[in-house]
C-alpha cells in the first residue's frame, strides 16, 4: 500500500511538473481592417480567442469611423451627448500628448483636408482653391476639440470630422497586451497589420524575438526585407508608403504625399519610412504617423525631445539615392 501510495504522488508531481511548463499558443485572424498574429507560452489553456473577439468589438464600438454607430461616428455626426468609453478617452489623451509635441503636425482632424485632396494610391490629388482651402482649414486643428469632464466630446465646430486611426491599431495591441499581463504571461509577441508589440523572449528558440523592416525597393510580386531586429519589452509602429511613391514628371524625384496640418497644403515628403521603437505601441504608432507628416528634418529635431524614443529612417536624399538614418538604440537592437 505504501508503494502504490508513492508511486501515485510520483504521477501526481510528475503531472504537476508537466503543467507548469509553458507552452506555445498562437491566435490569427481579421480585425481593423486588417490582419493579426500573437504568439505567447503560457502554463495555462485559457480562451484568448474569445478574450481577442471582446476587445475588437469594444474598440470598433468606440472609436471605428466605418460603423455609422460607433462613438466616434455619431460624433462626427453632430452628436454632443455621447459619454466616450476609457478607451476613446486613452485614445484622445495620447493624440494630445503627441499632437503637442508634434507642434500639430500629428493632427486627428486632418481626414477633412484628406478627403478634399483625394488621397489614395492610384487616386490624383485635387487642389483645391484658395476659398475651398481656407473653408476646411476651419475645421482642422485637435487644440478645437476637447475632452469635458464628464466625457462627452466638446469641438469648436460641429462640422469637424475626428479619426483616430493613425493611433488607434498600436493603442489596441497595447490592450490585447494589458490582457496578456492580467494572464501572467511573461513571453509573447503581437502584431497587428505591421505593428507589435514584443515582451520577454521566444521560449521556443531561447532568443529575443525577431521582426522585420520591409525594403522599400521590394516589387509586390516579391517581398524583400530592409533589415532584422530583436525586439525584446518594446513596441515598433511603422508608418510610410514607399511602394507607391510618385515620380515628379519634371525633376524625376522620388518622393510621398503628406498634409500639413498647420497650412492645409499637401507637401512632398523625401521620408519614405519611418520605424518607431516606444515603450507602448500607442506612442509608437502615433509618433511613426507623425513623423511622416514633418519630413526628415524635422523629424529629427523632434526625436532630440523624446525620452525612450528610437528610429530607423528610409529615406531619399538629393542625390536621388535611399539612405537610412538609425538612432543608436535602434542600432543596438538590429542584428
Amino acid at each position: 500500500m505504501k508503494k502504490i501510495s508513492i508511486l501515485l504522488l510520483l504521477i501526481f508531481l510528475s503531472f504537476s511538473c508537466k503543467n507548469d511548463v509553458p507552452q506555445v499558443y498562437s491566435e490569427t485572424g481579421k480585425a481593423l481592417g486588417t490582419t493579426y498574429q500573437i504568439k505567447y507560452f503560457s502554463s495555462e489553456d485559457f480562451d484568448t480567442e474569445k478574450a481577442l473577439d471582446s476587445i475588437f468589438e469594444v474598440i470598433n464600438t468606440s472609436m471605428s469611423t466605418y460603423q455609422e454607430n460607433s462613438d466616434i461616428s455619431r460624433i462626427n455626426s453632430g452628436a454632443e451627448d455621447v459619454k466616450v468609453d476609457v478607451h476613446f478617452q486613452n485614445v484622445f489623451n495620447y493624440s494630445k500628448q503627441v499632437f503637442k509635441e508634434s507642434n500639430g503636425y500629428f493632427d486627428p482632424t486632418v481626414g477633412s483636408l484628406v478627403n478634399a485632396y483625394g488621397f489614395g494610391p492610384d487616386k490624383p490629388l485635387n487642389e483645391p482653391d484658395g476659398a475651398v482651402l481656407d473653408s476646411i482649414k476651419q475645421l482642422v486643428g485637435f487644440e478645437k476639440v476637447r475632452l469635458t469632464s464628464d466625457n462627452t466630446i466638446e469641438k469648436e465646430n460641429p462640422n469637424i470630422y475626428l479619426d483616430f486611426n493613425a493611433i488607434a491599431k498600436g493603442y489596441t495591441i497595447d490592450v490585447i497586451a494589458e490582457y496578456l499581463d492580467s494572464k501572467k504571461v511573461e513571453n509573447y509577441l503581437i502584431e497587428l497589420g505591421g505593428e507589435l508589440v514584443a515582451k520577454g523572449k521566444n521560449l521556443e528558440r531561447e532568443s529575443s524575438w525577431n521582426v522585420a523592416i520591409d525594403n522599400p525597393q521590394q516589387t509586390d510580386a516579391e517581398r524583400t526585407l530592409q533589415t532584422v531586429l530583436a525586439l525584446k519589452n518594446r513596441a515598433m509602429a511603422t508608418s510610410g508608403n514607399y511602394r507607391k511613391f510618385r515620380i515628379d514628371s519634371i525633376t524625376g524625384n522620388r518622393y510621398v504625399h503628406t498634409i500639413n496640418p498647420l497650412t492645409g497644403k499637401a507637401e512632398k515628403s523625401n521620408l519614405l519610412s519611418a520605424s518607431v521603437l516606444a515603450g507602448n505601441c500607442t506612442l509608437a504608432d502615433g509618433y511613426a504617423t507623425a513623423f511622416m507628416a514633418l519630413g526628415y528634418e524635422k523629424s529629427l529635431e523632434m526625436l532630440e525631445k523624446l525620452d525612450n524614443v528610437d528610429v530607423y529612417f528610409i529615406y531619399v536624399d538629393e542625390a536621388e539615392s535611399i539612405r537610412v538614418f538609425t538612432s543608436n538604440g535602434f542600432e543596438e537592437a538590429l542584428r
